[in-house]
C-alpha cells in the first residue's frame, strides 16, 4: 500500500503516518526518474507463453535464478536483456528484488530496478531489495551486480538495529557494508521523522557499527547547533562490541568543570563485558569507575561495580574540602538448578560517599541512610534430611557511622522427622523432632567502655544498655575490631505434635530445648571506690541450656445472617478463630544454674540480677519464671451482594467488610505483679475494589495510672500501679498507642501501581502486539520498573494516590503525643501529549510541606521530554531531559540540570 513520502507537501507535515511496511522498513515512494522511454520498442508477440521463467546456470552464475512479472516479460536477444513489467520480482540465492520495472542484463550480470510513473504522474512499485535478513527500501533506482554482489542505489532507506539509515546515493559492498552520501540516521519510523542526524558521509559495517563523519542534529528538518566531529553507533546484537565511551561534561560548584565517564568498553566475549571510565575536575579532583556484567546461560548472571572518587580543594580555597571515598555494588543471581545455590547482593562503601557524590536522578539513593549486603551459599544433601547455608552479612548506617559484619553466619538444619509415624495413638503418631544449629561471628565498630556497667532494668537475656561509641572502620583499627569480635553457637531442638481434640478443636503440644555455646563469660562485682558495677571476662568453654514447653488449642466458629430476598445484601458471614495456649518456662536466674549473678549496685546495698552472657551474640537464658496463658481471637467479616449482569441475570459477589480483626493478650500466673499483659488489637479492610485500604492498630493498658504533681516545680509525674483500671475508677484502661493508615489509588483505568503488576501488564501488552519475549526485552522492562519516569501511561487521563497517617502515643506520667501527615502523588493529562506529575505531602504537626516534586512530561513519539522540579528542601533541584526512546541511543539527549550540590 503506498504511503506518504519524505517529499510530501509541507501542509502534511503535522500528520504522523506510521510506516507499516514489511520487516519494519520504510516504504514510501518518492519521485522516480522515468526509464521507460529509453527502452527499445519490442512487439508484444515476443511474450512467452508462461509468465514464469527458469534459466539454467551459465558461466559465473553459481545458483538458480528465478524471475516473474505480473504484466509482461520481454526478452531482447540482441542486447541480452530481459524486461519485467508490473509486480515483478527477481530471486538469486539469498537476494530478492521486487519492483514494477526490472531489467536483467545477462552480459554484464547486472539488474536495474525502479518504479514507474502512471498517467497521473504518481510513482508506483518502487524497488524493495532484500539480502538475507537485511532490507533496502529504494526511492528511485538501483543497479546490482549479482556476480560481484555490489550495488549502486539512489535514495534508499534501510534498517540498522533499532535505527533507520537513508542516503541519496549508496554503494553496497560484497560483505554487506554500505557507504552513504549525504545520509542521515534516525530511530523515528514516521514518514516525516521528528529527528535525525545528518552527515555527508556515513558508513555502515554490517554486524558491527555505523560510523559517521561530522554531523548535526535535526528536529523536524530544522538544523540545530548540536553535533560532533564523528559518531559511532553500535549495530551488534545486545551491544557485543568494544569501543570508546565518550564523556559527558558540565560544571559543579565545588569541583568545577568536569569530564565524566570517559573510557573504554570491553566486550571480551558472549559471557563478560567490562566498562572502565574516569572522571576529571578542574578544581583538583578525579575519579575511576569499573563496571562488569557477566552471564552464563542457564547458570548465573550478575554485575560488579566499583566507584572511587578523590578530591582536594586548592590551597586558595577558604572552605577547603578533601575526601577519598569509594562504593562497591555486586549482585549475583543463580539459576534454580541442582542442590546448591550461591547468590550475592553487596551494597557498601565509605560513610561519606552519599554526602559528596550525589546522583540528582536517584532521589531514593540520596535520602537513604542504611545499606545492607548479603553473600550466601546453600546446599541440600540429597537422600538425607540435612541442609546447610553460609552467609556473610553486612549492615551500615551512614548517619551514625555504625558498621556491623557477620563473618560468617553458618546454619545446619535437619528437617522434621516423624519417628513414630506408624503408631496408632494420634499424638504419638504426629510427634516430630528437628534440629537447628547456628554459628555466628560478629564484628562491629560499636565499642563498649571496658569499665562500668549500667544498672538499668532491661531484658537481661539480650544484654543491658551501655554507653557505646563508634570507632572508624578501617585497617588501622582492624586488630581491635577482630579482638572484640562477638561469637557463639546455638543449638535448638523443637519437638511438637498436632492432634484433634474434642472433635472440634485442634491441639498442638510442643517443647523447645536451646543450648548456647560460648568461649567466655562475664563476672560482675561491685566497685565501692567508683560506686559502680564493673565486669571481668573469664575465658573458657561454657554452655547455657534452657527450655520451655507449650500447649495450644484452637477452633473455628462461623455465623451467618441472611437478609430478606428483596434486599441487595443477601448474607453476612462472620468467621471467628479463637486460640488459647499455655507456656511454661522455669526461672533460670536460680543460682543452681549459674547463668545469673545477684550483684550489689549502690552504696545502699540494693542488688540486681545480671546475666553472665548479656551482650553476647545469642544473649543468655531468660530471666524469671513464666506460666503464661496466651489468648488470641481472629475475626473476618464479609458480605454477599446481589448483582445483575448485562443480560439481566442475577449473580452474587463477595466483598470484605473486615479483612481481619485480631485481639490478643496473655496472663502470667508466675509474675508477682502486672500479670495481665497489654491488650493488642489491629484491624484491616478495603473498599471500592481495593482502591481504598484502612489499617488500625491499638494497645490497651488495663492497669491504673498514679499521677502526682510536684507542688514546688509543677512537674507532673506518673507510673503504673498493680491494680486494674476499672477498680480505680479509670474505665477499662488507657490506650498507650493508636495508629491509623488510610491509603488509596484511583484512576479511570482501574490499573494497579505495584511493580509486579506493572511488569505483568507491560509484558502482556508487548506480547499482544506480536513481540517476542527474550532476555533483552526482559532487561528493558526491568529498567522501566526500576525507573518509572521512563514509562508513562499516556492512555490514562489521570491518576491519584494518597496516604493519611495518624499516630497517638501516651506513656505513664507523660503528655500524649499525636503525629499526623498526608502524602499525595499522581499525574494529570492536560492534553493528548502533555502530562503533569506530582508528589508531596503535608505534616499537620509541624504545619510544613514535606518533600515535594512537580513534573511535566511530553510525548514526542520517538522522544520523551521530562521536566522535574523539587522546589525546596535539602534536594532542591530541577532537571530537564529529552531522551530518545530507542534503547541504543539512551545517551543521545539534551539535558540541563541545576541540583542542590551545584
Amino acid at each position: 500500500m503506498p504511503h506518504e513520502g519524505y517529499s510530501q507537501k509541507k501542509s502534511q507535515r503535522n500528520v504522523e503516518n506510521r510506516i507499516t511496511a514489511p520487516d519494519s522498513v520504510l516504504n514510501t515512494p518518492t519521485v522516480n526518474p522515468s526509464v521507460l522511454d529509453t527502452l527499445p520498442a519490442i512487439k508484444s508477440d515476443t511474450i512467452p507463453d508462461s509468465d514464469s521463467t527458469k534459466i539454467a546456470p551459465k558461466g559465473d552464475i553459481q545458483t538458480e535464478i528465478k524471475y516473474y512479472a505480473e504484466d509482461s516479460i520481454i526478452t531482447d536477444f540482441e542486447t541480452k536483456k530481459v524486461y519485467l513489467h508490473k509486480g515483478a520480482w527477481f530471486e538469486y540465492g539469498l537476494i530478492r528484488l521486487d519492483a514494477d520495472l526490472i531489467i536483467i542484463d545477462w552480459e554484464k550480470s547486472e539488474i536495474f530496478a525502479s518504479g514507474v510513473t502512471d498517467s497521473l504522474g504518481n510513482i508506483e512499485g518502487n524497488p524493495l531489495f532484500k539480502e538475507g535478513a537485511v532490507s533496502y527500501e529504494i526511492r528511485k533506482e538501483m543497479r546490482y551486480n549479482f556476480k560481484s554482489q555490489k550495488a549502486i542505489i539512489k535514495d534508499v532507506v534501510t534498517e540498522q538495529q533499532d535505527g533507520l539509515l537513508r542516503g541519496q546515493t549508496i554503494k553496497k559492498d560484497r560483505d554487506g557494508s554500505i557507504y552513504l552520501d549525504h545520509g542521515f540516521y534516525t530511530t523515528c519510523n514516521l514518514a516525516e521523522p521528528h529527528w535525525h542526524i545528518n552527515a555527508n558521509r556515513i558508513k555502515s559495517i554490517r554486524g558491527k557499527q555505523v560510523v559517521t563523519g561530522p554531523f548535526n542534529l535535526y528536529f523536524n528538518d530544522i538544523p540545530t547547533p548540536f553535533g560532533l566531529p564523528f559518531g559511532i553507533i553500535p549495530d551488534t546484537p545486545e551491544e557485543k562490541a568494544s569501543g570508546i565511551v565518550f564523556p559527558s561534561y558540565g560544571q559543579e560548584q565545588v569541583r568545577g568543570f568536569f569530564l565524566k565517564n570517559f573510557g573504554y568498553y570491553f566486550a571480551f566475549n558472549d559471557y563478560i563485558h567490562t566498562r572502565v571510565t574516569g572522571d576529571i575536575y578542574s578544581n583538583g579532583g578525579w575519579g575511576a569507575k569499573a563496571s562488569t556484567m557477566y552471564k552464563k546461560r542457564y547458570r548465573f548472571s550478575g554485575g560488579f561495580n566499583v566507584d572511587y572518587q578523590k578530591f582536594k580543594s586548592p590551597e586558595t580555597e577558604l572552605n577547603k574540602v578533601e575526601y577519598n571515598t569509594v562504593w562497591v555494588n555486586w549482585s549475583h543471581s543463580p539459576e534454580s538448578r541442582g542442590n546448591s545455590r550461591f547468590s550475592a547482593s553487596v551494597n557498601a562503601g565509605t560513610s561519606n560517599y552519599n554526602n559528596v557524590v550525589v546522583n540528582p536522578n536517584s532521589f531514593v539513593q540520596n535520602v537513604k541512610s542504611e545499606f545492607s549486603s548479603n553473600i550466601s551459599y546453600s546446599k541440600t544433601f540429597s537422600g538425607t534430611p540435612f541442609s546447610m547455608s553460609a552467609n556473610l552479612r553486612h549492615s551500615q548506617n551512614i548517619q551514625s557511622g555504625e558498621v556491623n559484619l557477620i563473618l560468617p553466619d553458618i546454619a545446619v538444619n535437619m528437617n522434621r522427622q516423624n519417628p513414630f509415624q506408624n503408631a496408632k495413638f494420634e499424638p504419638i503418631k504426629t510427634l516430630n523432632v528437628a534440629w537447628n544449629f547456628n554459628l555466628q561471628n560478629t564484628i562491629t565498630n560499636r565499642v563498649t567502655p571496658p569499665f562500668g556497667v549500667s544498672s538499668e532494668v532491661v531484658d537481661q537475656s539480650q544484654g543491658i544498655s551501655n554507653s557505646q561509641n563508634n570507632i572508624p572502620f578501617n585497617l588501622a583499627n582492624l586488630p581491635q575490631l577482630l579482638r572484640d569480635a562477638n561469637n557463639g553457637a546455638k543449638n535448638t531442638i523443637p519437638i511438637s505434635s498436632n492432634f484433634r481434640l474434642f472433635k472440634y478443636f485442634t491441639g498442638t503440644a510442643s517443647a523447645n530445648l536451646t543450648e548456647l555455646w560460648y568461649l567466655e563469660k562475664t563476672n560482675f562485682f561491685y566497685n565501692p571506690v567508683e560506686e559502680r558495677v564493673d565486669k571481668i571476662l573469664e575465658s573458657g568453654f561454657n554452655r547455657v541450656t534452657f527450655y520451655n514447653s507449650s500447649f495450644a488449642m484452637n477452633t473455628n466458629l462461623y455465623g451467618f445472617y441472611n437478609f430478606k430476598r428483596n434486599k441487595k445484601i443477601e448474607t453476612i458471614r462472620h468467621h471467628m478463630q479463637p486460640s488459647f495456649g499455655f507456656t511454661f518456662s522455669p526461672d533460670f536466674s536460680d543460682p543452681s544454674f549459674g547463668y545469673y549473678q545477684n550483684v550489689q549496685i549502690d552504696s545502699a546495698g540494693r542488688t540486681q540480677f545480671f546475666s553472665r552472657h548479656q551482650g553476647f551474640v545469642f544473649g543468655g537464658a531468660p530471666l524469671g519464671e513464666s506460666k503464661s496463658l496466651n489468648m488470641n481471637i481472629r475475626n473476618t467479616l464479609e458480605a454477599k451482594l446481589k448483582k445483575y449482569d448485562e443480560s439481566g441475570e442475577m449473580e452474587t459477589k463477595k466483598i470484605p467488610l473486615l479483612q481481619t480483626l485480631n485481639i490478643s493478650t496473655n496472663y502470667n500466673f508466675a509474675a508477682d505483679s502486672f500479670e495481665l499483659a497489654p491488650i493488642r488489637m489491629d484491624t484491616r479492610t478495603s473498599f471500592f475494589d481495593n482502591k481504598l485500604s484502612l489499617n488500625i492498630a491499638a494497645t490497651l493498658d488495663p492497669y491504673a495510672e498514679l499521677v502526682k504533681t510536684n507542688p514546688e516545680t509543677g512537674v507532673v509525674t506518673g507510673r503504673r500501679v498493680n491494680q486494674f483500671a476499672w477498680k480505680s475508677g479509670q474505665g477499662i484502661g488507657k490506650f498507650r498507642n493508636v495508629t491509623m493508615n488510610i491509603n488509596g489509588n484511583l484512576n479511570p483505568a482501574k490499573q494497579g501501581g505495584q511493580a509486579g503488576e506493572m511488569r505483568d501488564q507491560m509484558t502482556d501488552d508487548f506480547l499482544q502486539q506480536g513481540g517476542q519475549l527474550n532476555e533483552f526485552v526482559e532487561n528493558e522492562i526491568n529498567q522501566i520498573i526500576n525507573d518509572p519516569s521512563q514509562y508513562i501511561e499516556w492512555n490514562i487521563p489521570w491518576s491519584f494516590g494518597f496516604g493519611f497517617n495518624i499516630a497517638y502515643n501516651q506513656q505513664p506520667g507523660r503528655e500524649s503525643n499525636i503525629t499526623s501527615a498526608i502524602n499525595i502523588n499522581g499525574d494529570l493529562s492536560i492534553s493528548e501529549k502533555w502530562k503533569i506529575t506530582y508528589s508531596g505531602g503535608y505534616d499537620f504537626m509541624t504545619a510544613q510541606l514535606t518533600q515535594s516534586m512537580i513534573g511535566l512530561a511530553r510525548d514526542l513519539h520517538c522522544w520523551q521530554m521530562n521536566v522535574s522540579w523539587i522546589p525546596f528542601g535539602r534536594f532542591t533541584s530541577y532537571n530537564l531531559d529529552i531522551r530518545v526512546k530507542s534503547s541504543i541511543l539512551q545517551d543521545l539527549k539534551v539535558s540541563r540540570r541545576r541540583s542542590f550540590f551545584d
